[in-house]
């Protein structure tokens, strides 16, 4: 199919170029202008995308679970649809790897049927039904009835490291949407003509399956940010990126005057701790695995693991041996755009600047690529209030610490900050002593890990992709998994309504089929009047 791009606004299912301000989205390998325009967004723009979506969230989020359900599909479908063409195109604007795009693409789509699947099975209402007890002494109890909606409009910040899964009909949108959310899209800068592609085949989706117009609205710009958060419309905003872009949101939404929830996932290390057993026996492997975690994708996987904790000894010492070979040894990478090299070469540069801290190893270096760094931090820097050595660096690189004694190894835990995922490599002697460090672990972690490299998230309904502060802006719900709706439903409860006035949730005859808790039991069947 041919691709269209037009560089215009999506706002309330039609196109708008009211902006004079001209965007342009760049070969990520050579730098070079791509053909094309894209008008930036006006205030005005951004204030009609969000009221389309107002406009749109009384009827959408009354559709029967089944009828959203049609739509991502057809949306995932028409991913699904589109040619070689449309990964040549983002795999220009990224330098990503055509295999790279295409299991992007395919997750993507799986996403939003994994979505498709939660509304048809009913569960995310949380229908919860206590009847009236009239004869209850020495008070009656009234007829309490609870289901849960979607919160309203949301505006969803396209992530820079993945242009389908993390963007335009990623996982923050398919969440939103399935929700009963209408959502205002604002595309990242790094892949603008992805984000128009993929916004049509939503937009042809919504009309095909008979939505409201303006359940989704896309906007391009790098300065609207600001008017999108504080639109007094939008009731949530979903991000991936930066500590500082996902802060700057969250004091944005907390400033309104109607304050709203930002579900922002920001910042993580992902610390992998070395276990002495499993060194012994396997560290030349685990140098091999864990080069390979850390330059995957040139490192820009937010769960790259750019802390390593070993307790000193002789197989700690062989293994720093073969994992500066390896690292050594990978090529260099080019990187999504220009700016996230820039941000990664201050990062490294922050660490030389830093002292206790040492190169090990790096690999040879090509202007304007990243290249695989290997460094080592002495202890007391974890222990720094200035935070220096748990924060971010978004690229091919790790800091090794080597820590005296198991002891030194729990305060060094008991020091990191909020975390996406820990990780622990071990064998099983290793681990018939570990319960206190997998407790410790817990508290710091969304996701804990056994002998494996967290830079794979499985999209399924187990999964959790957050983390407590800084790793996300809420540690109670993921971006990643059929749980991220949660984050976009709130709960009402319905006092002795008449059953014509309920949901459908809640009426007597369930007419969704779907399991509710009555009286404190889980069941399917009709409540008899």
């Amino acid at each position: 199919m041919s691709l269209q791009v037009t560089g215009q606004q999506y706002i309330g299912g039609a196109r708008s170029a009211a902006g004079s301000t001209l965007l342009y989205s760049v070969n990520a390998s050579t730098g070079e202008r791509l053909p094309g325009a894209f008008h930036e967004a006006t205030p005005g723009e951004v204030d009609a995308a969000a009221r389309a979506a107002a406009a749109a969230y009384p009827a959408f989020r009354s559709l029967a679970p089944a009828q959203r359900a049609r739509f991502l599909d057809a949306v995932a479908d028409g991913i699904d649809a589109l040619d070689n063409a449309f990964i040549e195109l983002v795999c220009q604007e990224t330098a990503l790897s055509a295999g790279r795009i295409a299991g992007e693409r395919a997750r993507t789509s799986n996403q939003l049927r994994q979505f498709a699947t939660v509304l048809r099975r009913g569960d995310f209402l949380g229908a919860r039904i206590d009847l009236a007890m009239p004869q209850r002494t020495p008070l009656p109890r009234v007829d309490l009835r609870q289901y849960r909606i979607g919160v309203g409009p949301v505006a969803v910040f396209g992530a820079s490291n993945f242009p389908l899964a993390f963007s335009t009909a990623g996982g923050d949108t398919a969440s939103a949407l399935a929700a009963g959310c209408p959502v205002v899209f604002k595309a990242h800068m790094g892949h603008m003509a992805t984000a128009s592609v993929i916004a049509d085949v939503v937009v042809r989706a919504a009309e095909a399956t008979e939505m409201p117009r303006g359940v989704f609205n896309l906007i391009f710009g790098d300065r609207i940010g600001e008017h999108l958060v504080k639109h007094p419309e939008i009731r949530a905003v979903g991000f991936t990126g930066s500590l500082r872009g996902g802060r700057a949101l969250c004091d944005m939404a907390a400033a309104r005057p109607h304050p709203i929830p930002v579900f922002a996932e920001m910042s993580s290390v992902n610390p992998l701790i070395l276990m002495p057993q499993a060194l012994e026996r396997r560290g030349a492997a685990i140098a091999a695995e864990l080069t390979a975690s850390v330059t995957l994708g040139a490192g820009q996987f937010c769960t790259n693991p750019g802390l390593v904790l070993g307790i000193r000894s002789a197989a700690l010492d062989a293994f720093v041996a073969h994992f500066k070979t390896a690292i050594a040894a990978e090529p260099a990478q080019t990187m999504l755009n220009a700016a996230g090299w820039h941000h990664y070469v201050d990062g490294v540069r922050k660490f030389a600047d830093t002292p206790g801290m040492a190169l090990l190893a790096a690999a040879p270096a090509h202007p304007g690529q990243a290249s695989a760094e290997l460094w080592q931090a002495d202890a007391e820097l974890l222990f720094q209030p200035d935070g220096r050595l748990q924060q971010e660096v978004f690229g091919p690189c790790t800091v090794l610490v080597v820590l005296d004694d198991a002891a030194a190894l729990q305060r060094a835990i008991d020091a990191l900050q909020g975390q996406l995922t820990a990780t622990l490599i071990a064998d099983p002697e290793d681990l018939a002593d570990a319960a206190p460090l997998v407790a410790a672990l817990e508290h710091k972690a969304g996701r804990l890990l056994v002998n494996g490299y967290p830079t794979g998230v499985e999209v399924c309904d187990a999964m959790v992709h957050g983390g407590p502060y800084p790793a996300t802006s809420d540690a109670r719900g993921t971006s990643v998994g059929t749980l991220a709706i949660d984050r976009f439903l709130r709960p009402v409860c319905f006092q002795n309504m008449d059953d014509a006035l309920l949901p459908a949730a809640l009426r007597n005859a369930n007419p969704l089929g779907i399991d509710r808790l009555v009286n404190g039991t889980h069941t399917r069947e009709p409540i008899v009047a």
